[in-house]
């Protein structure tokens, strides 16, 4: 996925979110898989009384067609109107299948009180960030999970130490006191936890709650390196794994025992296996066998001149990444130029 102009490539990706009311949501779903896929439209999308959030490719016409279905021509009646979306474009189909799902919660809590379509927090745009979260009054908390904030995360953040976002709440119940802390501001990936996290706040009667408006990815769009306060990388849940400042392409790969990013530091561990274990799963033994197992035979295959599925999926990982480096080294010559 680049930047780069409609006309290179022949995917173009939406990712979507919106805190709305759908109580209809399961009437929502035929006609919104139908659409997608008459449409020749890959992806997943999600569906909830809260609202909706995924992502999917297609042909660009396909995608613009799609934004109108949700925004004006739908069964929507316009819910959708001001929706949180980000458009970018790939030369490969990024998913191999559609569908749309019914859930509870587009972002699970589990907290019936929280309603993000009611309150939340004061948006905070990019460029007002550093002013916020530079202030002594302010605590600032990092409302991603403990694998996401090891990557990297803006100076003075406190970490939850969360597993998942339902543990969120343990953490506001054991950490943060309304009465101490009178103002806080909240940060994540894209910005759709923080709305919830917010509304959550705000439930338990902390005042003033704050959250970057677009998270940490338009942060990163916008605000100069020399300017930010974001350290390290941002994990991210596509095949990139990481990105930096001005969204370029990380370093961080993935274990492909356990799935936990690695930085460069972990590969340098002495519990780290290519292809069989890292630091993070050294001691889970099935893991270590299932894996060594898929590695064995990706190392047969290897030494007699045979590809292997495996392989292949490695293979082509690599090639998206160079690719993708190629093209954002392209765009960024392009823009100077």
């Amino acid at each position: 996925m680049t930047s780069l102009p409609q006309s290179h490539h022949p995917y173009k990706v939406m990712a979507i979110y919106k805190f709305a009311a759908l109580p209809d949501a399961e009437a929502l779903k035929a006609p919104l898989a139908e659409f997608c896929c008459a449409s020749g439209i890959k992806g997943t999308l999600i569906l909830a009384p809260e609202g909706i959030n995924g992502t999917v490719a297609g042909a660009p016409e396909a995608i613009d067609a799609l934004a109108d279905f949700l925004f004006a021509s739908g069964p929507f009646d316009a819910r959708l109107a001001g929706a949180e979306v980000k458009y970018s474009f790939a030369d490969t189909a990024p998913f191999l299948r559609m569908k749309v799902r019914l859930k509870p919660e587009i972002v699970t809590l589990r907290a019936p009180q929280v309603d993000p379509n009611r309150q939340v927090g004061t948006y905070v745009e990019p460029e007002d960030w550093n002013g916020l979260i530079e202030r002594n009054d302010v605590v600032l908390v990092d409302t991603r999970n403990d694998y996401e904030v090891g990557l990297g995360t803006f100076q003075r953040a406190l970490d939850p130490h969360t597993s998942s976002f339902v543990e969120f709440k343990d953490y506001v119940e054991k950490h943060l006191d309304p009465k101490r802390d009178k103002k806080v501001a909240m940060f994540c990936t894209g910005g759709i936890r923080c709305e919830k996290a917010s509304s959550y706040l705000l439930s338990q009667g902390f005042e003033e709650v704050f959250h970057l408006k677009g998270g940490i990815l338009k942060y990163l769009e916008v605000t100069p390196p020399e300017q930010s306060r974001f350290k390290g990388e941002c994990f991210v849940f596509d095949e990139r794994v990481s990105v930096g400042h001005g969204l370029e392409l990380g370093t961080a790969t993935l274990c492909r025992a356990c799935r936990h990013p690695l930085t460069e530091t972990d590969r340098q561990h002495a519990d780290y296996h290519e292809g069989v274990a890292c630091p993070y799963c050294a001691g889970d033994t099935a893991k270590h066998a299932a894996a060594a197992e898929r590695q064995k035979q990706m190392d047969i295959a290897s030494s007699r001149g045979l590809a292997h599925m495996g392989d292949e999926a490695v293979s082509a990982a690599e090639k998206r990444r160079q690719l993708k480096q190629t093209l954002a080294e392209q765009s960024r010559q392009a823009n100077k130029g």
